[in-house]
């Protein structure tokens, strides 16, 4: 992950220029990477369930393999826009103290995508879920090792952003965590009315 810098200016082109350290924001690889994590638990649960348009058998896990599928490529399109600057541009949410630089949202989902899956996978092959009992002790499955090692990775790979950024944020001056979005628009030239 890359420290991303902003530099605070007493007054446009001003001498007095001092640097404030905000905090990490995850550079594209890494955005990339969870991305890609995300997809394939969708791709991994589109083949499982046999294809795009094929329903699995109870309904009930057919529509969880549905939202899973959907959530990944939420949660792929949440890691990869640039939400902070779209927002930013927003006047009244530049000033906002609750925007911070990197926002855990898509990480956050990334999290959530990651434990559901897998969870119910290990509860399918140990104990059972409702109307599935013929999964139980099927460990063999290589689709289902693919996607509990996918889901692990995104897992460990959310946890570890989510840290990053809350450690931070932690750290960081209060007067900078709640000016960044204003400073770096600046910075840019990107002068919002007030």
């Amino acid at each position: 992950m890359s420290r991303q810098k902003v530099t605070k200016r007493n007054s446009p082109g001003g001498p007095g220029a001092a640097s404030v350290t905000t905090g990490y924001m995850p550079d594209l690889a890494v955005r990339l990477s969870g991305a890609l994590l995300a997809l394939a638990i969708s791709t991994v649960h589109v083949a499982d369930q046999g294809g795009i348009t094929a329903m699995a058998s109870p309904a009930w896990i057919g529509w969880s393999y549905r939202l899973i599928e959907v959530g990944g490529v939420l949660t792929a399109l949440a890691l990869l826009i640039p939400w902070r600057i779209l927002l930013a541009r927003s006047a009244r949410l530049s000033r906002s103290p609750l925007l911070p630089a990197s926002s855990g949202l898509g990480w956050s989902a990334g999290v959530l995508l990651g434990l559901g899956p897998f969870a119910a996978y290990i509860t399918s092959r140990s104990v059972g879920l409702p109307g599935d009992p013929g999964d139980v002790g099927n460990w063999g499955y290589w689709v289902g090792t693919v996607s509990l090692f996918v889901e692990a990775a995104l897992v460990v790979l959310s946890v570890t952003v989510l840290v990053a950024v809350w450690q931070s944020l932690r750290s960081a001056p209060r007067e900078a965590w709640v000016t960044r979005v204003d400073i770096a628009d600046r910075a840019r030239g990107l002068d919002l009315q007030r």
